[in-house]
């Protein structure tokens, strides 16, 4: 699950976004420094904002970050004491992770597609791709659902052309990298890569 926080764009703000909401039916409810915002229609959790998160946790970086258990406890710590009591049980495996794409077959209802099986180290999610360079035996990086591009696209499970798709295998330009090609195609990782493990980018 990923965070952020950008003190010289928004401010000492630490946001924590659950799933997104029509900006129209957002509601706010305040408890010291933390704002929960939920959908007033529904009544679903949106996210938090934890404002002078610097005064209350050590944040490591900026931008986008991985929740971790060691940033968790605090802002555990920091709910209970200004009394909002609920649950933070939130999925913090990385969802950005090595793959191994074992197999690889042609999509029956589009051409330029592939339906892959990859590797993540603990399961194999069914991807389907577009990438013309994609092929069996390599290491790549899949976003997995639950994931937040740079972009900003939040990463869904999907069907595509009637096929079920869990995850994205990314490109280098997907990922934000710096001098990634401009040519399609996905980003082909060394072999010394391990399937399962976190891609820290």
């Amino acid at each position: 699950m990923d965070v952020f926080y950008n003190l010289k764009g928004i401010g000492d703000v630490l946001i924590i976004p659950i799933k997104e909401g029509d900006r129209n039916t957002i509601k706010h409810e305040q408890y010291g420094d933390v704002v929960k915002i939920t959908d007033r229609t529904n009544g679903s959790l949106l996210g938090y904002n934890i404002f002078n998160a610097s005064t209350y946790f050590n944040i490591p970086s900026q931008g986008k970050m991985r929740l971790t258990e060691e940033m968790l406890a605090p802002i555990k710590d920091l709910f209970s004491k200004n009394q909002l009591n609920d649950v933070l049980d939130f999925d913090l495996s990385p969802k950005f992770v090595v793959g191994y794409v074992k197999e690889k077959n042609p999509h029956e209802n589009a051409d330029k597609l592939s339906v892959c099986q990859v590797d993540v180290g603990e399961e194999t999610l069914q991807i389907v791709c577009g990438a013309p360079n994609v092929d069996e035996g390599q290491h790549v990086v899949v976003a997995k659902v639950g994931a937040t591009m740079p972009s900003g696209m939040k990463i869904k499970d999907a069907k595509l052309r009637g096929i079920p798709s869990t995850g994205m295998i990314c490109s280098a330009k997907e990922l934000g990298l710096p001098d990634a090609p401009k040519e399609k195609g996905i980003l082909v990782l060394e072999d010394s890569y391990q399937a399962g493990h976190p891609f820290e980018f």
